[in-house]
């Protein structure tokens, strides 16, 4: 990676294409941009608290939502065959609708504004763990269900104790995935009908010919993605750190 960063200073210089500027110039750009201010606002700039803050308000929100429908949804119909049958042409309808495509649809419907935004992020991550949540449900082995059956448990136990502790490590990797997906989605939003965020300020910049400003937001990104998946990854581990012993014991 440092090798690649100096050849890609070596040869931005060389070229002195503001639309290809080196690394330390894209850096100096997030500086000033977002990390330039008070030490009391934890050096973030008013950039930083008009635009990121509330994009990854926007994120988090429509995946906090997009995982609560999808769990449940996935959990309800993993547990009923004859119910998943009936909806599945309707999910892989949906799911295989780009989200994009329908932002026209979501801003007619709901108007520019917050609404539209997280309508976009909760449509196009709720599949992965909608699925994910049918899928873990039903492939529990069968034996934890004939135990929790001679044990008595009733339909609420079982739910708890067998059904979600088995399928939650199908249910957490689609909430990895979808994680990811709200990221992109949040942007793309936000560029088509936002008036603040991350996206925003990326089409902003573009129409500006802010050529370091463009590459800056995009490297943003890029280090959002990086530790919030990293986050994600942690608190996976520490709570499905119990899977990961019972596997290594069988």
């Amino acid at each position: 990676m440092p090798v690649v960063l100096i050849v890609w200073e070596v040869i931005a210089r060389g070229l002195q294409d503001t639309d290809f500027p080196p690394p330390t110039t894209i850096v100096a750009r997030m500086y000033e941009l977002w990390f330039s201010g008070p030490l009391s606002r934890v050096f973030l700039t008013d950039d930083a608290v008009s635009n990121v803050l509330p994009s990854l308000g926007r994120m988090f929100g429509g995946w906090v939502l997009a995982a609560v429908l999808g769990v449940v949804a996935g959990v309800l119909l993993g547990r009923s065959r004859t119910a998943t049958d009936y909806v599945d042409p309707l999910i892989e309808f949906g799911r295989a609708i780009p989200p994009p495509l329908l932002l026209p649809l979501f801003l007619v419907l709901l108007q520019a504004g917050l609404t539209m935004q997280l309508a976009t992020i909760v449509f196009g991550v709720i599949w992965p763990v909608l699925l994910n949540s049918i899928d873990g449900v039903r492939s529990v082995d069968p034996t934890y269900t004939e135990t929790a059956t001679v044990f008595g448990l009733s339909k609420a136990q079982h739910l708890r104790v067998v059904v979600l502790p088995a399928a939650s490590p199908k249910i957490f990797a689609g909430l990895r995935l979808s994680l990811s997906l709200a990221l992109i989605l949040m942007v793309i939003a936000e560029l088509f009908g936002g008036t603040d965020g991350i996206g925003y300020q990326l089409l902003q910049a573009q129409r500006s010919f802010d050529g370091a400003g463009v590459w800056a937001t995009i490297a943003l990104l890029g280090v959002l993605g990086y530790l919030v998946n990293s986050l994600f990854v942690a608190a996976e581990r520490r709570l499905l750190g119990w899977h990961r012993q019972a596997t290594r014991n069988a």
